[in-house]
């Protein structure tokens, strides 16, 4: 099941046509199509979703539609629309590699293929997503001060906050030592 799950995202975040799925400007693909497909059953694609430890999958209200929660890099895709507006009250977070943080101190956190950058709630999902990079680094994002000077921030229904690019004097990169006592 795992190695479905990995295709169904990749198709559903960036390839639709490996799978040979028709998605819609909100990210929407039918189910029938996906569990043709991918040679499942229904209760094969619910246990995909049902189980996937990032929660990457979401259904619509009736079930005959899935979508990617967020990480498009598929031109015009604006799942963005769908999310809720998240108003920041605490710092947030961003893992990357340790190489990538002197060009994103000097400029800017950018979302690169992706249509926003992934912001987490609390340092461990931060490291987890920068160890897949390398050597990771967490990025200390002043979200409540970037809110008040007017960047707009989303929730994903999967808890992942996404906001458009991160300029440097937002951020603090953090080291060990800090990461210890928080």
């Amino acid at each position: 099941m795992e190695k479905k799950s990995r295709l169904l995202v990749k198709a559903l975040r960036h390839q639709p046509d490996i799978l040979g799925l028709n998605i819609d400007a909100r990210g929407w693909v039918d189910v029938k199509d996906v569990i043709k497909s991918l040679g499942i059953t229904q209760q094969m694609l619910d246990e995909i979703v049902s189980t996937n430890d990032k929660k990457r999958f979401e259904y619509n209200d009736i079930k005959t539609k899935i979508r990617a929660s967020q990480g498009h890099s598929i031109t015009g895709i604006e799942v963005f629309k769908d999310w809720k507006i998240y108003t920041p009250d605490q710092l947030l977070y961003h893992g990357t590699a340790d190489y990538s943080v002197g060009p994103i101190m000097k400029s800017t956190l950018l979302s690169r293929t992706r249509t926003h950058v992934h912001l987490s709630k609390d340092i461990k999902t931060a490291l987890s997503v920068g160890a897949r990079y390398g050597k990771p680094v967490i990025l200390e994002i002043d979200a409540v001060r970037m809110f008040k000077d007017g960047f707009v921030f989303y929730e994903s229904k999967n808890g992942v906050i996404l906001v458009d690019k991160v300029p440097s004097t937002y951020i603090k990169p953090l080291d060990k030592g800090q990461l210890l006592f928080r």
